[in-house]
């Protein structure tokens, strides 16, 4: 039987209606292997960018979450998605032109996060979203700090990884990394920091 907390989260999911847009691209996430946010995950995420204008994405998926950063955003704003899997995209640009997402609005490039991320321009984003393994997230946060503007986010998804961050007995890498990374956003006073029990857990790095 659930615990109460389990139950509290379960309802917060369930709470959030996605459409046949979004259920399809979860679909395709199903058959190629990915794993999107979880919808309440996606709908943080789409409030998050209500004022955001140029978006980075670390991880596109099949285009779950950008869908809902992209509904959130501005009909000026920019969404930057970065995957290094050529059918994840594909998928992705699918499910953007079945929701009538003008072409300008997506900047899709296939690579590698760690050699695209350096190309792009400092101090020029509202938002950045990292969806990735926790090995990664350190690595990636780095970047944030540079391309965030003041004021800007940096959202890191899989912060609770699979729960075993709470865990003090887990000690594998992947959960380590997790840890780390939240000790050194918190110790950083460039940043204000939250950890939410959204989804797999979602870090939140507001920069100052």
């Amino acid at each position: 039987m659930p615990t109460d907390k389990a139950l509290s989260w379960f309802y917060c999911e369930e709470s959030v209606t996605e459409d046949d847009i979004v259920a399809d691209a979860r679909e395709r996430a199903d058959e190629l292997g990915a794993e999107p946010v979880s919808p309440a995950t996606g709908a943080l995420l789409g409030v998050l960018a209500a004022r955001a204008r140029a978006v980075v994405e670390i991880g596109t998926g099949t285009g779950v979450a950008a869908l809902h950063l992209l509904r959130g955003m501005p009909d000026d704003g920019v969404l930057t998605t970065i995957d290094v899997e050529v059918e994840h995209q594909r998928a992705a640009k699918e499910a953007f032109a079945e929701a009538g997402v003008r072409p300008t609005r997506v900047r899709a490039i296939r690579g590698r996060a760690q050699d695209v991320l350096p190309r792009l321009t400092d101090a020029a984003y509202d938002l950045v979203v990292v969806d990735a393994d926790p090995e990664s997230h350190a690595t990636y946060a780095a970047h944030a700090v540079r391309l965030l503007r003041p004021g800007g986010t940096l959202a890191v998804n899989h912060a609770l990884w699979r729960d075993h961050v709470a865990d003090p007995a887990r000690r594998d890498e992947q959960t380590v990394a997790a840890r780390d990374l939240h000790r050194t956003l918190r110790a950083d006073d460039r940043f204000d920091v939250v950890l939410l029990s959204v989804g797999d857990g979602l870090l939140l790095a507001v920069r100052r």
